[in-house]
């Protein structure tokens, strides 16, 4: 495809909810893209518009977010002048067809921005499940009694606790480098993380069956593909330590829930769901009011002053692009797969 001439605007347009423009991109954040592209005022949700064909049959750039609709052929008709896309969160694959694709549209992701707050929370629930946080405080709030402690149980701590990382995703990989400074053994299960690119990561490599079963944590981070649903399985979690902490940020159907819900009813493991399936439980879901299990309302990913970081990754690939210096943060499509 013809490449971007330097120095000269170009076209763009947002395509993604109204609301969501409104949230992730701030007055100084579209002030940024306007001085960069010709900006067309209007946030595009709906392409079949008249309105929408006006500003696609020019736009060669689109600032994608939460909401777009599907770049398919029809849309890639109404843009023919299409030749990039910059979307403002992480996976592309709920929007970008294969028309994009084989048109050789250039696609950038946030997803690597999107990752640092997904692998803080992570970090911040492997180290308070493991000092037992939440149990402590509940039981704390019920008796106004503090216990023995000369008599906590040697199960509780973060010394030489064992956390197994399911997937090497850009989640995944800075969940390991935050835990570098912890006291904490890191067991990996990727089946393409060979055990050369395990060392460099500092972690060791270990099969699905043993991550679980040596996991005093696990973590989940893999994409949800038709060969990753219920990928951790019943097998898996009746595998797993008493009292070990099952944490997923990745999808819920990767998850056989039911499993999950049986072991953690049994007060046989714990887990920490920022994802469930469906995305919010039935009103009478067991897992509501078992006292072995956290659930919180997917809000590992970016949210209130963590959007920032997403616009200014998005100023700062449409800056790279409009110059000709390429995508720092592209997205290829032999690599969708290993994407979450």
């Amino acid at each position: 495809m013809t490449e971007p001439t330097p120095g000269r605007r170009p076209r763009a347009a947002l395509a993604m909810s109204p609301d969501v423009a409104s949230a992730v991109l701030d007055p100084e954040s579209r002030a940024a893209l306007d001085a960069l592209c010709d900006l067309a005022p209007a946030v595009l949700e709906d392409f079949t518009t008249p309105a929408a064909r006006a500003v696609l049959a020019d736009t060669e750039l689109l600032v994608t977010g939460w909401g777009c609709p599907p770049l398919d052929g029809d849309l890639l008709r109404a843009a023919p002048r299409l030749r990039a896309v910059v979307h403002t969160a992480g996976s592309v694959r709920g929007h970008v067809t294969d028309a994009c694709w084989n048109r050789g549209v250039e696609v950038s992701s946030a997803a690597a921005a999107n990752a640092v707050p997904v692998a803080e929370y992570t970090l911040a629930m492997i180290l308070l499940t493991g000092k037992r946080v939440l149990e402590s405080a509940r039981e704390y709030r019920a008796t106004r009694t503090r216990a023995d402690w000369l008599h906590t149980p040697r199960t509780v701590g973060n010394h030489r606790r064992t956390v197994g990382v399911l997937s090497a995703s850009l989640i995944g990989r800075r969940v390991i480098d935050l835990l570098r400074p912890h006291d904490v053994d890191v067991l990996l299960h990727d089946p393409y993380v060979d055990e050369a690119e395990a060392a460099r990561l500092g972690v060791r490599g270990v099969g699905l069956e043993e991550l679980f079963r040596l996991g005093d944590t696990v973590s989940v981070h893999t994409p949800l593909l038709p060969e990753t649903r219920g990928l951790v399985s019943r097998d898996l979690i009746g595998s797993m330590k008493p009292g070990a902490v099952l944490i997923n940020t990745a999808r819920g159907a990767v998850l056989d829930q039911d499993a999950l819900t049986d072991a953690a009813l049994a007060g046989r493991i714990r887990a920490v769901l920022d994802v469930t399936d469906p995305e919010v439980l039935p009103h009478d879901h067991p897992l509501w009011d078992c006292e072995h299990v956290l659930i919180t309302p997917h809000l590992a990913g970016s949210q209130g002053n963590e959007w920032r970081r997403l616009a200014d990754t998005a100023v700062s690939e449409v800056a790279r692009w409009a110059s000709g210096e390429g995508f720092l943060h592209p997205v290829r499509r032999e690599r969708l797969a290993f994407l979450a």
